[in-house]
């Protein structure tokens, strides 16, 4: 999916490509543009080529064809060193026999900056990921919520351009992990640097990006803020990657007004959004859990047999057996106005047809 280059372009893919054995490419004619000052997220599962777009930005892999340019040059042949990107990784790559200050005055050092600048700005690093107190430390006495800190305000004590993040919070665990995501937020609002991010967890690229591409098999398959992806995803593998979804196969019987009927399971006959299908053959309905209705006179209507329920507390997880699909999820909310819901009975569900996509059948 190519994007058309602008002014205020900063990132720039162009036709990149690259192959490990000269045969199989990792990445396929990549053209992707990246605005100053955005956080975009290159999510995606194992082996679809994310990491590989990060490692050839850095300067760490190199591009097979095509090129690469950093606020309009390209950086091809430019050595890791002198592109003044910031990293964080997984694994923090801090110095262990520093302390914290010493950790975050490397990257000014090697620049030759004065030592009153380099005082200055690891004060206000450590400021900034509220790590004033712990100068002194060495990284072994911190936490694995304090060294991910330390290790990206290294990265941005320099004050780069760019920052590039592989998987910076793989390491930590769930509620820690999701406080550094707000952090990590606020921090690129309140400087406004560019952040490439990388990750293979789909509610950490909702919670964090600007916009979102999305990889599978070295492709961009779709590329658009997170609220577009969820609601309106492209094809069947983009809605199946990002959050949860209900996939009804049916085969369509005719397009008319940009709306498909479709006939599911034993025979009955629905309408989705024809977004990724032809006039007729299979296709993959795809509907969220969170829109689907629970009623009599829901549009769309089916019979649902409740074969599980599963309290959440703010919500009940309800799977049903569905037009010959037994993972078919709705989430009723946890509210008076519901009716209880119990496993075994027979009720109807249904949908609004915009609320549905025709995509295609893989």
């Amino acid at each position: 999916m190519a994007e058309a280059e602008g002014s205020n372009d900063f990132v720039v893919f162009d036709q990149v490509q690259k192959s490990y054995d000269g045969e199989t490419l990792v990445v396929k004619n990549l053209n992707l543009a990246i605005g100053k000052g955005e956080f975009l997220t290159m999510l995606g599962p194992s082996g679809s080529g994310k990491t590989t777009c990060l490692m050839m930005l850095a300067g760490f892999e190199t591009a097979t064809h095509g090129e690469i340019r950093l606020d309009g040059n390209s950086i091809n042949n430019i050595p890791p060193h002198k592109r003044g990107i910031g990293m964080v990784f997984q694994n923090y790559a801090l110095f262990p026999h520093m302390t914290v200050g010493e950790n975050l005055a490397f990257p000014l050092q090697v620049r030759k900056m004065s030592k009153a600048v380099t005082k200055e700005k690891v004060a206000k690093a450590l400021d900034m990921v509220q790590m004033g107190e712990f100068g002194d430390r060495r990284p072994t006495q911190l936490s694995g919520g304090q060294q991910q800190r330390l290790a990206l305000a290294r990265a941005l004590v320099f004050e780069p351009e760019l920052v590039l993040m592989d998987e910076p919070l793989g390491a930590l665990d769930k509620q820690l992990r999701e406080h550094m995501q707000y952090e990590i937020k606020h921090i690129h609002e309140q400087l406004g640097v560019t952040v490439v991010y990388v990750t293979h967890d789909q509610s950490e690229a909702l919670t964090m990006s600007d916009r979102i591409a999305v990889f599978d098999d070295g492709i961009i398959q779709q590329l658009a803020p997170p609220a577009v992806l969820y609601e309106k995803p492209d094809n069947a593998f983009v809605a199946s990657f990002i959050g949860e979804n209900n996939k009804l196969r049916g085969r369509i019987n005719g397009v008319s007004d940009g709306v498909a009927s479709v006939t599911i399971g034993e025979g009955a006959n629905v309408q989705a959004l024809a977004v990724n299908c032809g006039e007729s053959g299979e296709t993959m309905l795809s509907i969220r859990p969170e829109r689907v209705i629970l009623a009599a006179d829901a549009p769309n209507r089916l019979d649902g047999k409740v074969m599980e329920l599963i309290y959440l507390g703010d919500h009940i997880r309800c799977r049903m057996s569905v037009a010959g699909d037994d993972a078919f999820i709705v989430k009723v909310p946890n509210s008076s106005d519901h009716a209880a819901l119990n496993v075994g009975e027979t009720c109807p569900v249904g949908w609004v047809t915009e609320d549905c996509r025709a995509l295609d059948a893989a």
